[in-house]
């Protein structure tokens, strides 16, 4: 019985659902619009929680919210660390260059 019984859970895990962004940008719309959260899910086909949870990302990230698959939302701040940090490493990669380059040469003319 107990082989049944794993199969069976197997057979009854739900697969993986994916909302593009205008499904939830319009879950959350119509959530901030209603009253009743629980049953607007219900409706959508969807778990209350998920609502509850990209309502919290509406609220704290605005229309930056609901990137895409793998796609960082970043602020104007995040981009420009991520920017400066880059062009910082850069420029520590071609003093690193040059470094070696003068030990080349100052090697060379002895």
């Amino acid at each position: 019985m107990v082989k049944h019984k794993s199969l069976l859970l197997c057979i009854m895990r739900k697969q993986r659902m994916h909302f593009d962004k205008a499904f939830k940008d319009n879950a959350v719309k119509l959530s901030l619009e209603r009253k009743n959260v629980s049953e607007l899910a219900q409706e959508l086909g969807i778990e209350p929680f998920l609502l509850y949870r990209w309502r919290k990302e509406f609220r704290e990230k605005g229309d930056s919210c609901f990137p895409g698959n793998g796609i960082q939302s970043l602020s104007e701040e995040s981009k420009r660390i991520v920017d400066l940090e880059k062009r910082l490493n850069d420029a520590e990669i071609e003093r690193d260059i040059l470094k070696k380059a003068l030990g080349i040469i100052s090697k060379s003319g002895r």
